[in-house]
């Protein structure tokens, strides 16, 4: 069965850190521009970070020097590994991931658009204390 599955959201503290993994099933992850998104109860979905086929990383000004996108090829995955978490952090994050897209990550996270053929179920994220 071809799908995505986010992983490794919950609750946290802020400050706090969480590792978001994003499986594909059915299908090469290293083939694929992925990108996350998150969309807050009553805000529209924001791209959060992208990471293009060649490796290219684009982050929005919100969690710059606090996520980092990195692919593990092994695993099959794509994680975003989120630091000095906040509460404005909150919100349900998506994975989706696309193949046949070769524009730089920061055209791919900026573009109203992207033509993702995958997105995943989402798993939710809490920064409370």
């Amino acid at each position: 069965q071809v799908q995505l599955v986010e992983s490794g959201g919950g609750l946290v503290q802020p400050g706090g850190s969480l590792r978001l993994s994003c499986t594909a099933s059915g299908f090469t992850l290293d083939y694929h521009a992925v990108g996350w998104y998150r969309q807050a109860p009553g805000k529209e979905r924001e791209a959060v970070s992208c990471i293009s086929r060649t490796g290219d990383t684009y982050y929005a000004d919100s969690v710059k020097g606090r996520f980092t996108i990195s692919r593990d090829s092994a695993k099959n995955t794509v994680d975003l590994v989120m630091n000095s978490l906040k509460p404005e952090d909150t919100a349900v994050y998506y994975c989706a991931a696309v193949r046949f897209f070769l524009m730089p990550a920061q055209a791919q996270c900026t573009m109203p658009h992207p033509p993702y053929d995958y997105w995943g179920q989402g798993t939710q994220v809490t920064v409370s204390s």
